[in-house]
């Protein structure tokens, strides 16, 4: 199979907005562990909560007359935060879950040119601080060096650019459910964390 011509963001900025919404869902799919666990850690968030809005959110790209209320599922969201004292490295990874969906959210709700770009991003960030935190290198170059050649970070682009493949596709029922599987990465999120 040969590989799109374009880099990965001019390839990103470049599909059209149901497709950017569903490599947006992908990735909220394999961040939403990180909140799992810091929920059950901590006793604060709902994962459940989060769950629900993923889902209309699938549904929506799914089911193109469905008619779900993005405003009220913002509203819904914000309340699923962190809260906003909580610094921990848990409670920002919980935060990159929420900051992801409520971008896929905005683009359902109006227009986001950039939402895609800020959830890819937002989930590369996340490992890049994962790697740091457990590096602890302190040289920055080096840092930059074990950042870019961390088993992490190669798993975290080549998912991005197997999610970024599927959604290129023609995305239908079947195209969905596969893209939404790919997401779920086993249960497994972008720090090789899962729930069980």
């Amino acid at each position: 199979m040969s590989q799109p011509t374009g880099g990965f963001h001019q390839r990103l900025q470049g599909l059209a907005p149901r497709q950017q919404q569903a490599f947006m869902a992908a990735l909220c799919e394999r961040l939403l562990p990180n909140y799992g666990l810091y929920a059950q850690t901590t006793g604060n968030g709902n994962p459940a909560g989060l769950r629900a809005i993923l889902d209309l959110v699938w549904e929506q790209l799914s089911v193109r007359e469905a008619r779900i209320d993005f405003d009220r599922q913002a509203e819904k969201l914000a309340e699923l935060e962190p809260p906003g004292n909580d610094d921990s490295f848990g409670a920002r990874r919980a935060l990159e879950a929420v900051v992801a969906l409520s971008a896929v959210l905005d683009t359902l709700r109006g227009e986001s040119p950039d939402a895609v770009l800020e959830v890819s991003r937002t989930s590369k960030g996340g490992v890049r601080a994962f790697i740091e935190l457990t590096e602890g290198e302190e040289d920055a170059r080096r840092l930059a060096e074990r950042i870019r050649e961390h088993p992490l970070m190669e798993d975290e682009n080549d998912f991005q650019d197997a999610v970024l493949e599927a959604a290129e596709g023609n995305l239908d029922r079947d195209a969905l459910k596969a893209l939404r599987q790919l997401g779920r990465n086993g249960g497994v999120s972008n720090l090789g964390l899962s729930l069980d």
